[in-house]
């Protein structure tokens, strides 16, 4: 029972420092913060992580990390057409961002633009995150039929479109920067699909 309830403090900490690093970034918020949200007495988390507010954000976002890059099949797997699937999946980031209240929806990013200078060790954890986006992006395209070097390129471009979508909208109060990447990046697709659908021109 205690290991049970050893495990459940640890898993409430992580949540509470991926959730208050959505909101706040990492600098603002404080290990007391981190505790009240996670309903755990001071000792759980020096026990748990006893480099403290550092260790657990690394944690932290190593686990929302390896959750949103599910998302990419939970989202997409449902058309059959990539073309369809891509606007789908921006259009779907645009209704929840506007029904959050334009909150953050990544503290991957968030945490990334904060710290790239000044926190190396969590710089490092998120450059890790995103590679690993990178990486499972490209095996899911690929698997989607898109060749390699253009499906690493896709996954590239649509993360990148995302955040500094993430970033207007939230900045604007407006789902449309959302909705707008979602068709640049549907055109893409297009094109690349052409490109792979198109007969072999002898030369």
């Amino acid at each position: 029972m205690s290991e049970q309830m050893s495990t459940t403090t640890r898993e409430r900490l992580v949540t509470a420092v991926a959730e208050l690093m959505r909101v706040h970034g990492y600098s603002a918020i404080t290990v007391k913060q981190i505790t009240t949200a996670a309903d755990a007495p001071m000792g759980s988390l020096y026990h748990h992580f006893p480099q403290g507010k550092l260790q657990i954000a690394a944690e932290a976002l190593r686990s929302t990390g390896a959750v949103y890059i599910q998302l990419l099949p939970l989202l997409m797997d449902p058309h059959e057409d990539l073309r369809v699937a891509v606007p789908a999946a921006f259009d779907d980031a645009a209704r929840t961002l506007a029904e959050s209240g334009w909150m953050n929806m990544c503290p991957v990013g968030t945490v990334a633009g904060e710290i790239a200078d000044s926190e190396p060790v969590l710089r490092e954890v998120a450059a890790e995150v995103v590679q690993d986006w990178i990486d499972r992006g490209t095996r899911y395209f690929v698997s989607r039929g898109v060749e390699e070097s253009a499906a690493r390129e896709l996954i590239l471009a649509m993360l990148a479109a995302l955040e500094g979508a993430f970033i207007l909208g939230r900045t604007l109060r407006s789902a449309e920067p959302l909705r707008a990447a979602g068709r640049a990046m549907a055109a893409r697709v297009g094109a690349l699909l052409a490109a792979d659908e198109s007969p072999a021109v002898d030369r």
